[in-house]
């Protein structure tokens, strides 16, 4: 698999045109794995959904994501009520594939039935996804990544609410992509996972605090200034001019 950058000029993000990600500028370098940290509503579900293609940004470019992009959102945004079974959810991966009409081939089938079985879910492709336990939901979405095979791969708070084993366990499958030269961004709220696992670390609170190697990125000035940043947002800020 050919490595992925991607590379962010100036880049603004609003919500509603209220602040979100204001003037980052950097590059995801290929084949890195970043960490995305800072203060609740520091932008940083946002900047992942435009680095996904989902969120348009005000101002800025970014470049060399098009079409080369995974997002794994976070779990709360899904629904999980639709009468869907594991496999079909899982096959959702080949959409870039087979389209949304085409019959899936016995190749794609096997290709499920194996990445269910790489998460810990082997024999769950005709459970409901409605009876799945939070961890094995979220083994099931990473199912999903697994068949999307793209060379960026976006994840966001992928550990959060997860039992030890099962956080360990997709832990190691994040380290294999990286292994495999794939560019892997995702937003994390436990830092001394971060700085445990994660080589580089982007802190945002809306702007840009630092980006770089994590030893160098989290220290107590720049976590105090973020810190400072979020409690000096206003509940209503002004519409964002770019």
């Amino acid at each position: 698999m050919s490595p992925a950058e991607i590379r962010l000029a100036d880049l603004t993000v609003s919500h509603q045109r209220r602040p979100a990600v204001h003037h980052l500028s950097g590059r995801f370098a290929p084949g890195s794995l970043t960490a995305v940290v800072g203060p609740n509503g520091a932008g940083k579900s946002t900047l992942l959904r435009a680095l996904a293609g989902l969120h348009r940004p005000d101002a800025g470019r970014i470049e060399g994501a098009a079409g080369q992009v995974a997002l794994l959102p976070q779990g709360t945004a899904l629904d999980r009520a639709f009468p869907l079974a594991c496999r079909d959810v899982v096959l959702f991966g080949l959409w870039a594939e087979t389209g949304a009409f085409r019959v899936i081939p016995r190749a794609g089938l096997d290709r499920a039935e194996a990445a269910l079985e790489a998460v810990g879910l082997g024999g769950f492709a005709r459970r409901p996804v409605g009876s799945l336990s939070a961890g094995q939901f979220q083994r099931l979405l990473f199912a999903r990544l697994l068949l999307q095979d793209a060379p960026v791969i976006l994840l966001d708070e992928p550990f959060n609410a997860l039992d030890a084993r099962t956080a360990a366990e997709l832990l190691a499958l994040v380290k294999r992509w990286h292994g495999e030269g794939r560019t892997v961004v995702a937003v994390l709220h436990d830092l001394d996972l971060v700085r445990r696992d994660f080589p580089e670390t982007l802190l945002i609170a809306r702007d840009p605090i630092a980006w770089g190697p994590t030893g160098e990125v989290l220290t107590a000035p720049n976590r105090l200034r973020a810190r400072m940043m979020a409690e000096a947002w206003a509940e209503q800020a002004e519409a964002c001019a770019a």
